[in-house]
């Protein structure tokens, strides 16, 4: 792995939370079985006026081996015993991560490339660089998938195993402290330029960390992030691409969401190895020079275990003066779990503190959509508020328009979003639950009963007529169906284009829900087809059934 700095490497550091814990260490990776010191092959010292020796890793790995599990990413699938299959079904149990099939792969298995090749063609001035820090937080993470070695009880071994390394040193907390803070503990005795926080299940592709330092070399305040690959958490298949990447953004819920480039940004950059600017970050994996981190806050330190914190330090870096930004040339992989191990009971609260803090007035938009965060207890936020009023941060509406102009905004308009409820059929409402949370579209509406927290219950009747589902993005809107008779939810129009005529409807003054194409009114129908109640497209009438009206919540 490539190694950045000036007469010293990059200064690593391990920052770990909780109680029972493991090690990972991203930057030098080791042998299948427990390496000893003695048998580490360290890479060449320096030597005056020859800058090769910076580029070289702080260990040299083994030589390839083609034949090895899960060499160059590939997929690994073992044919299995019954009692192998057990044990192979014990550890994603335990860590929601096939830890028995990362078992088997070296620690020094090589990734395939997976960045576009001008990336390749791209030249640092290794002793200009800035040097950097490293902080891994992490809680009871599965040794194999961090060092590729099993240990049972895992602090005595841990200790020891990092003893015989060079660069790494070993910070415990007392107790649980959550992400933001254990970064915070990690951060706060590193003696590198940049710090970089990476996650605690990634693994490196070939000139990573090289992009990220240069960049903040030539702009101190903007903050990068790698482009995040894909690592299967069944087979540890490295599924990484070399073509654009993504970048973040959130919908009304503040649940991060991945986006294409859009145009503007497309044309704004002249090489396909230029950054890309992103709204906001997945959270994990990131470089930002020491002294702006500082500067911008840190962290808010008022959040618990993880959650919410990535779109807040998003929006504090954008509307506060700096740039978040994914350099395409800069590729981690990223072992995403089956699900989540441990709860994100605190991510709500996170959320909300993000809201107070940073969104204005559009922190209704998000309410309305979320009516039970109003009750959450989510702390004093004052000195969060004061940190904004000191740095001169911008508006979130200029966040919107300068930042994140393609989201849509909701109009929200009062009567008019919250629960579709019904007069005739009482306290069962609109509801919408797509199979796939990918896949937003396709489904049909059903009626259920109404439970008051927003989410797959909640509408927004637009100044055009559209009933927009729009929780989530991107936003879908209700289609009346002629002959099915039945509602379903497909893509809503793009910017500047007409409402689809079987997409458009008026809530009249009598409460009926009026579609214009097939001039019919909507009803709601106890059972339907197949035996679920449904609102429907019938001949209009006077029947309670066809008489609707919005309500925030219960």
């Amino acid at each position: 792995m490539a190694v950045c700095g000036r007469k010293n490497r990059p200064k690593l550091l391990l920052c770990l939370f909780g109680v029972t814990l493991v090690g990972y260490l991203m930057f030098f990776r080791h042998g299948h079985s427990a390496v000893s010191a003695g048998n580490r092959r360290e890479a060449p010292a320096e030597r005056d006026g020859d800058d090769e020796w910076l580029k070289k890793p702080v260990y040299e790995k083994p030589p390839l081996d083609l034949n090895a599990l899960g060499e160059l990413g590939r997929a690994v699938k073992l044919a299995l015993n019954d009692e192998e299959k057990l044990q192979e079904e014990q550890s994603v149990k335990k860590h929601q991560i096939n830890t028995y099939v990362s078992d088997k792969i070296s620690l020094h298995r090589r990734l395939p490339e997976r960045w576009n090749p001008l990336c390749k063609e791209l030249k640092y001035d290794y002793r200009s660089l800035p040097t950097t820090s490293v902080v891994i937080a992490f809680y009871n993470e599965a040794w194999s998938t961090l060092l590729r070695t099993v240990h049972t009880h895992l602090k005595e071994p841990l200790e020891k195993y990092l003893t015989g390394l060079r660069k790494v040193r070993l910070i415990r907390a007392t107790k649980r402290e959550g992400l933001v803070r254990a970064r915070l503990l990690g951060a706060s005795i590193t003696t590198g330029d940049v710090l970089t926080f990476l996650d605690c299940h990634c693994e490196c592709h070939e000139g990573w960390l090289e992009p990220l330092l240069h960049r903040i070399k030539e702009e101190p305040s903007a903050v990068v992030c790698p482009v995040i690959d894909v690592i299967d958490w069944n087979t540890f298949q490295y599924l990484g691409n070399s073509g654009e990447p993504q970048i973040g953004g959130f919908d009304w819920r503040l649940v991060f969401t991945w986006h294409t480039v859009p145009h503007h940004e497309q044309k704004r950059r002249r090489s396909p190895t230029d950054v890309i600017r992103s709204p906001t970050m997945a959270g994990g994996l990131f470089a930002v020079s020491k002294k702006y981190f500082h500067y911008l806050g840190t962290y808010d330190t008022g959040m618990e275990v993880w959650g919410g914190e990535n779109l807040e330090f998003s929006f504090r870096i954008w509307q506060c003066g700096g740039s978040l930004e994914i350099h395409p040339c800069s590729h981690v992989g990223h072992v995403f779990p089956k699900r989540a191990p441990y709860s994100r009971s605190k991510a709500l609260a996170n959320s909300v503190r993000a809201a107070e803090v940073w969104m204005d007035e559009y922190k209704e938009v998000y309410y309305h959509r979320n009516p039970h965060a109003r009750l959450e207890a989510f702390g004093d936020v004052t000195e969060r508020k004061i940190l904004r009023q000191k740095l001169g941060c911008k508006s979130f509406r200029w966040y919107l328009d300068n930042v994140y102009p393609d989201i849509h905004v909701p109009e929200d308009r009062p009567g008019m979003f919250g629960m579709i409820k019904n007069r005739g059929k009482t306290n069962y409402c609109f509801d919408y639950s797509p199979a796939d949370e990918n896949v937003v579209v396709g489904q049909r509406v059903i009626l259920y009963p109404c439970h008051g927290m927003g989410q797959n219950q909640f509408f927004e009747l637009s100044l055009g007529g559209e009933i927009r589902y729009n929780t989530r993005i991107p936003a879908g809107c209700i289609m009346g169906d002629n002959i099915s008779t039945y509602l379903t939810v497909q893509l809503c129009k793009q910017r500047g284009q007409p409402v689809p005529a079987d997409q458009k409807f008026v809530l009249r003054e009598d409460g009926s829900l009026y579609h214009v194409l097939s001039q019919k009114c909507v009803q709601a129908m106890d059972k339907t087809d197949n035996g679920t109640p449904a609102p429907a497209l019938q001949p209009c009438s006077e029947s309670l059934h066809q008489k609707w009206f919005f309500e925030e919540r219960s």
